[in-house]
């Protein structure tokens, strides 16, 4: 018992450390890398006026966190086409995928970018030059590029870095509020 005791808080102390388990790295974001943080407001108003998603980086694979997001927006109502070259031309949620924003037909209101930071800027320069009437890039958790987000910025672009729309919706609709998020009461009650 005292073992695994030790081991667990071992484990704790190097997550606090921003180093990840063995053989992974923690993701750690420098605040001065981020825009400012969105509103509850700010928020609501991107989540209920833009429907049409294109989700960047999105895997067919139902246990990666991009299908289930994709697979919960497109379920709420929200219109969802894939963006993979690798499985580009089959099918998710009952649109083809599309091999780049430049392959997509029709117009998008938020680019949703399931991809490392790294991978940033030029899929944001894509879908500036893409889709001429872009609304919202989101990043997901874990994705952000200050570059990146105030050339989109500058465009008339709102930028929302290191959040999910999955969880967002949920905060917003009251859906976490049942296990206890968001909701400023601590309770042990489902």
């Amino acid at each position: 018992m005292r073992r695994a005791a030790r081991r667990d808080r071992a484990a704790r102390q190097t997550l606090r450390r921003g180093r990840g388990p063995p053989g992974r790295t923690a993701i750690r974001i420098p605040l001065d890398e981020m825009t400012e943080t969105p509103t509850k407001d700010q928020l609501r108003r991107i989540l209920t006026t833009h429907k049409r998603f294109a989700c960047v980086g999105l895997s067919a694979n139902p246990i990666r966190p991009s299908y289930y997001v994709a697979r919960y927006l497109k379920l709420k109502g929200f219109d969802v086409t894939a963006v993979n070259p690798a499985i580009a031309g089959t099918e998710l949620f009952g649109r083809p995928v599309a091999e780049s924003l430049s392959a997509i037909e029709h117009d998008i209101d938020v680019v949703d970018i399931f991809r490392r930071s790294e991978a940033v800027p030029g899929i944001v320069d894509e879908a500036l030059e893409r889709f001429p009437n872009l609304k919202v890039v989101w990043m997901q958790i874990g994705v952000s590029h200050a570059a990146a987000a105030a050339k989109a910025e500058a465009r008339g672009v709102e930028v929302i870095q290191n959040r999910c729309p999955k969880i967002e919706y949920q905060k917003l609709t009251g859906e976490l509020g049942m296990a206890g998020f968001d909701t400023g009461i601590i309770s042990s009650k489902l």
